[in-house]
């Protein structure tokens, strides 16, 4: 890249920090939401998103989205690279047979699922996309559940890293990519 030349990180950056509405108390007091759908919604912002998420997927033969943003950003990373896009869904929502893992959240648990069926994942080089890092819970959930369906699973990258969080702890030694870290 040439002199004064921008990468497709910096104008994700820019579009990810100009597009992002932060929603005071959502979904509970004292939280500060980070609402990405703005810069989804957004031609540019979908598109300089995708292709900056790109760059951390190209040895990938599938995408895992995770419900529910995961899946827009994973998609549009898929379609980018001629790759597939594989659901990571909440528990419930796929047809039996499944795998499934079960992880805790701060107040109780939740349930990832991917089919056991109709997608034969095993030893396939698979890169997690996802919106935001925060606890990391999400993320390592599926990385467990991925590993357990026999994926090779190469990387994570997502759109935001809270980083006070310290979810990327939770994921070594995965290596995780994020566009903004804040």
């Amino acid at each position: 890249m040439g002199a004064g030349a921008v990468s497709s990180t910096d104008d994700a950056v820019a579009a990810i920090k100009s597009l992002t509405r932060e929603v005071p108390d959502f979904p509970e007091p004292g939280v500060h939401f980070k609402d990405l759908t703005p810069v989804l919604a957004d031609p540019h912002g979908l598109a300089v998103v995708t292709d900056a998420l790109s760059e951390f997927a190209a040895d990938a033969e599938l995408v895992a989205g995770i419900d529910a943003r995961g899946f827009l950003v994973g998609g549009a990373v898929a379609h980018k690279l001629h790759i597939g896009v594989l659901a990571v869904r909440k528990a419930g929502k796929l047809p039996p047979p499944v795998f499934s893992e079960t992880y805790d959240l701060e107040y109780g648990t939740a349930t990832l699922e991917v089919p056991a069926d109709g997608v034969d994942l095993t030893g396939r080089n698979v890169v997690i996309i996802d919106d935001v890092l925060a606890t990391g819970g999400t993320l390592a959930a599926t990385h467990r559940l991925l590993r357990r369906a026999g994926a090779n699973v190469t990387a994570a990258a997502v759109m935001i890293e809270l980083t006070a969080l310290g979810g990327r702890d939770l994921l070594e030694p995965l290596p995780v990519s994020s566009l903004h870290r804040i």
